[in-house]
């Protein structure tokens, strides 16, 4: 087109078919010529109607909003729509290495198995639970108590979070950053009625103290929800609601305390006083 910049562009992409004779997973180069103002996802539409039809992605509507086409470039997970080449080529200046999302298991080439994520959303009760008298329309609630939920509502359950969770890749037991951040978003509803129990839940492992911090899930995340600023203001709350006499409360209560008396933190007291002296491999 008038005014853009022509580009070859290699795409190194990850296939894998379990139909294939030989189904092991491996890269596939294709070169393709790219106008710089592309997409990754338009690169790879591209490749699909234009030179090869056996490759399988998710896609639908280009603009960020449905989250179906979550993958990793450059080993870091987003959306292919709204990734656009020319931020992302290599420092060769013209490759871009597309993989299917992290943490879930591999269907077709860049296409991954969602019932693991879906799962996990379902397993923290996404949805309303208020109490007493059903009100004769809908629940309301005031507009200054839902604003602290306007950025964890932008969630489009894309799994790109879930893809680069460091937690998730060597324990499946973990609720991960997407379920947990919509739990905070019905534990924060004013309307619920339910957050006892769902500080229960979350409480118990797998839950909001087995969070390393490693950000990962903020800094993919494309919608901004923020994930990880979410779990630690679970964590806050359930301790707030009682839950103190557990591995992880006791953990953050003496970080804290360690650093308030002496001004920098004990490591070896900080594990004795979360785990104790006999708990401790």
């Amino acid at each position: 087109p008038k005014g853009f910049l022509l580009m070859e562009v290699k795409f190194n992409v990850r296939r894998y078919d379990p139909e294939s004779t030989d189904a092991v997973d491996h890269f596939q180069e294709y070169l393709m010529d790219m106008d710089d103002s592309s997409t990754v996802l338009d690169g790879l539409i591209r490749i699909r109607e234009e030179v090869d039809g056996t490759l399988s992605l998710r896609c639908s509507c280009r603009s960020a909003i449905c989250g179906s086409c979550a993958v990793r470039v450059n080993g870091e997970a987003g959306l292919a729509c709204n990734t656009k080449i020319i931020d992302v080529l290599s420092l060769d200046g013209k490759t871009v290495t597309i993989e299917p999302a992290g943490n879930l298991p591999v269907i077709k080439d860049l296409v991954v198995d969602f019932q693991p994520f879906w799962e996990k959303i379902k397993s923290v009760d996404p949805w309303l639970q208020p109490e007493g008298e059903e009100p004769e329309a809908e629940y309301l609630a005031p507009d200054e108590d839902m604003l602290h939920l306007a950025g964890v509502v932008s969630c489009i359950l894309c799994g790109a979070c879930v893809s680069d969770c460091t937690v998730m890749e060597v324990d499946s037991n973990f609720l991960g950053p997407a379920a947990l951040a919509k739990s905070y978003r019905f534990v924060g509803d004013p309307r619920d009625d339910s957050s006892q129990q769902r500080f229960k839940t979350l409480n118990e492992y797998g839950g909001v103290w087995d969070c390393t911090r490693c950000m990962k899930c903020v800094e993919v995340c494309p919608k901004g929800v923020a994930p990880m600023d979410r779990i630690m203001a679970l964590r806050e709350q359930v301790m707030e609601s009682g839950y103190k006499n557990t591995n992880g409360a006791r953990h953050a209560n003496e970080f804290t305390n360690s650093i308030k008396h002496s001004g920098w933190l004990d490591e070896k007291k900080l594990v004795i006083k979360s785990f104790g002296i006999f708990n401790i491999k």
